[in-house]
C-alpha cells in the first residue's frame, strides 16, 4: 500500500517548487497574451484544395519571417487562418505575396483581414474570472452540504492548485493565452473536482466503517482503494486528448492545457487535496482539545 499521507511533505513540496518557478515568471514576464486578450490582426487566405498539415509548416516559415510570436492553423481544409499581435498591413502583404508565389494562389486568395481590439479580450478576462469564481464558490457550497466544510476547502485548494501550475507552465515556456485557454481551464476545473470526489466519496465511507481510526490511515486506505481508478481514468482521457491535439492542430490552444490540468488534477486529487483534509481534520481536533 503506498503511504500517501505519510509523504505529505514531498508532494507538496514538488508543487509549491513547480508554482515558485511559475510565479517567479509571472511577477517577471507575465503571461504571454495572444491576440484574443491584447488585440491584434487575423487573416485568412484561401490555400487551395488538399492544404495539408506539411504545406502549413512550410506556409509558418514565411510567417514567421515576419513575426516570430505569430500563430496559424488550417480551417475548412482549405483556408489558412494567422494570427498576430504584431503584423501590420505591409508585413501581411509581404507574406501574402510570398505565399501566393509558393503556392501559385490569385489575388482573391487573400480573403479577409480583420483587426481585433484590445477592448474584447479586457471584456473576456473579467467574464472569464467571474465564471471561475461563480463555478469554485457553487462547488464550494455543493461539497459542503453533501460531504463537510474541510472536504469543500480542500476540494477548492486543490483546484487552486491545478489552475496556478497550468498557469505556471504557461508563463515558463511564454506560450499564448488566447479565449480557449479559459475553456480549458474551466474543463480542468470540473474534472479534478469530479476526481476528487470519488476520493472523498471514499474516505467518508471509510470513516464509517472505521470509527476510531486515525484520520491518516483512513485517508491512505480509501486513497489505494481509489487509485487505480483514478490513473485508468486519467490514462483513457488523456490518450484520446494527445490524440485531437496531434492530429487536429486547429484545436491545439485548447487541447494543450487539457492535458497539463488533467495530469495535474491527476496528482492533486490523490497527493494534495486528501493529505489537506488530514491537515484540516487534525487541526481541529487540536484547537478542540
Amino acid at each position: 500500500m503506498l503511504k500517501v499521507i505519510e509523504k505529505t511533505k514531498i508532494w507538496f513540496s514538488i508543487s509549491i517548487i513547480i508554482i515558485l518557478i511559475g510565479l517567479s515568471f509571472l511577477a517577471t514576464k507575465g503571461l504571454n497574451f495572444g491576440i484574443d486578450f491584447n488585440g491584434g490582426t487575423i487573416v485568412t487566405v484561401e490555400m487551395g484544395k488538399d492544404f495539408n498539415q506539411k504545406q502549413k509548416e512550410e506556409a509558418d516559415k514565411i510567417i514567421h519571417k515576419y513575426d516570430a510570436n505569430a500563430t496559424s492553423y488550417i480551417a475548412n481544409s482549405t483556408q489558412l487562418d494567422i494570427k498576430s499581435n504584431t503584423l501590420n498591413s505591409d508585413s501581411i502583404n509581404k507574406i501574402f505575396n510570398e505565399l501566393k508565389t509558393k503556392y501559385k494562389l490569385e489575388d482573391k486568395s487573400l480573403i479577409s483581414q480583420t483587426n481585433v481590439g484590445p477592448s474584447i479580450g479586457n471584456e473576456l478576462k473579467t467574464k472569464a474570472v467571474k465564471a471561475l469564481l461563480f463555478a469554485t464558490i457553487a462547488m464550494l457550497i455543493y461539497i459542503g452540504i453533501r460531504f463537510e466544510i474541510k472536504f469543500g476547502i480542500a476540494a477548492i485548494l486543490a483546484l487552486i492548485h491545478d489552475i496556478l501550475i497550468t498557469l505556471s507552465v504557461y508563463a515558463i515556456f511564454n506560450i499564448p493565452v488566447n479565449s480557449p485557454f479559459i475553456a480549458a481551464i474551466l474543463t480542468i476545473v470540473g474534472y479534478s473536482i469530479n476526481d476528487t470526489i470519488v476520493i472523498f466519496d471514499r474516505i467518508r465511507e471509510n470513516a464509517k466503517k472505521m470509527r476510531g481510526k486515525d484520520v491518516a490511515e483512513i485517508a491512505n486506505i480509501s486513497v489505494n482503494q481509489t487509485m487505480s481508478r483514478s490513473i485508468n481514468t486519467v490514462l483513457t482521457t488523456l490518450f484520446t486528448i494527445i490524440a485531437v491535439y496531434v492530429f487536429v492542430p486547429a484545436v491545439r490552444d485548447f487541447t494543450f492545457p487539457l492535458i497539463i490540468g488533467i495530469l495535474s488534477g491527476a496528482f492533486s486529487s490523490i497527493f494534495i487535496a486528501s493529505p489537506i483534509w488530514v491537515i484540516l481534520k487534525k487541526t481541529n481536533k487540536k484547537v478542540a482539545a
